[in-house]
């Protein structure tokens, strides 16, 4: 039996059928493989198993005993069917010995704050995490739009999972879809549609209540302020937090990332296509959400709006103030400047906060960004009792 042992960990090469008429040698190899070299971690590398039984899965059990971070991986879709059937990868940790995909010549088609969606095929779209240590995420992210899913929000649920370079994608089936980003950069008239179909997608998020499972956005808005309080003075500082400490809390589903290069149209079906940052709370953080993707992010440099979502900034922010009119079911200017600051100052709070924590503060264009967001951030709240519309 095929064993590789390094800084006390053991992985011992599984290959053929493991069934009782081999199971007692099988048993006999790996013990003697692990006596051999007595190491603190077990790993069984699966990627030449091409079978096993249930007896076979009693020797994995009792290896469990003696180790219980025992990991099975590169298992074939087959052979990770019986062990999902049999509860093994609820127990112990398995890996699917993922199929490879290539993205370096396929269009980018969307792209969400933890990954970049490309076209693979005509029918066929992948989104590949930035982060390489990404599976625990795609589960994620899988569980939370299945619960989407049953609550009658259109989402769609990925059918697979690819290794993309050092990362990893969540496969979905997407037949000549196109995203709403898509739509507008051919014709800036289908602006009119775009709106009205994200606003009833809005809608039907925000009518639902959100399971327990689900963060609260709330959280994560104080833990914003707590990471970005030394930028403003006491004042400001003590404005800021009673404000967003009055928001009230509520079990509102939000989808968090919400704007044209996450939303598909298929067969005249709109669809939310990333649903890992999923969230509850009252829907000014969406329209935060919303404000940041179509100006927030290019307070500083308004051509950053163009690189992110390939429309320019004006058609972006003309479909932010259509949504947020017929969000609020009103054409008052008035009403729509008023809801936009409001938005403004959590959303301005997000892209302040995201400077420092990827270390740019120091940097001239980061600087930049900070100070931009600050100030805008202290003359709204300045004029503002509450964030609450």
């Amino acid at each position: 039996m095929k064993a590789d042992y390094s800084e006390n960990k053991l992985t011992i090469f599984l290959s053929g059928r493991v069934d009782t008429a081999n199971v007692f040698a099988f048993e006999k190899d790996i013990r003697e493989t692990v006596d051999m070299y007595h190491p603190e971690s077990l790993v069984l590398d699966a990627a030449a198993l091409d079978f096993i039984s249930s007896a076979g899965l009693r020797v994995i059990l009792k290896l469990r005993k003696e180790f219980p971070d025992i990991a099975v991986i590169n298992v074939s879709t087959d052979v990770y069917e019986v062990l999902e059937m049999t509860g093994f990868t609820e127990i112990m940790k398995i890996e699917k010995a993922y199929r490879v995909l290539n993205v370096a010549d396929c269009s980018v088609v969307g792209e969400g704050a933890n990954g970049m969606i490309y076209r693979v095929g005509r029918d066929t779209i992948v989104k590949v995490y930035k982060d390489a240590s990404a599976l625990e995420d795609i589960k994620r992210e899988r569980e939370l739009s299945r619960t989407a899913f049953i609550l009658g929000i259109p989402t769609a649920i990925p059918y697979d999972v690819v290794r993309v370079g050092d990362s990893f994608g969540s496969v979905f089936e997407m037949l000549d879809a196109k995203t709403f980003a898509e739509l507008l950069a051919e014709d800036a008239n289908n602006l009119e549609m775009i709106a009205q179909e994200t606003v009833k997608l809005m809608k039907t998020l925000h009518a639902t209540d959100a399971p327990e499972n689900i963060p609260r956005q709330s959280d994560t808005a104080r833990a914003w302020l707590k990471e970005a309080e030394e930028v403003f003075d006491k004042g400001h500082l003590m404005k800021l937090k009673y404000l967003i400490k009055s928001i009230p809390e509520e079990k509102t589903m939000l989808h968090g990332d919400l704007h044209i290069k996450n939303i598909m149209f298929l067969d005249g079906e709109t669809l939310l296509i990333d649903m890992d940052t999923l969230c509850s709370g009252h829907p000014i953080y969406e329209l935060a959400f919303i404000y940041n993707a179509y100006k927030g992010f290019g307070v500083a440099d308004p051509e950053e709006v163009r690189r992110f979502l390939k429309i320019s900034p004006e058609l972006a922010y003309k479909l932010l103030r259509r949504i947020l009119a017929l969000y609020l079911d009103t054409e008052s200017e008035e009403r729509i400047d008023e809801v936009e600051q409001k938005a403004s100052v959590i959303g301005l709070l997000r892209v302040l906060r995201r400077v420092i924590r990827i270390g740019e503060q120091n940097a001239p264009e980061g600087q930049k960004l900070i100070n931009s967001c600050k100030n805008r951030i202290n003359i709204m709240i300045e004029n503002l009792d509450t964030l609450v519309f």
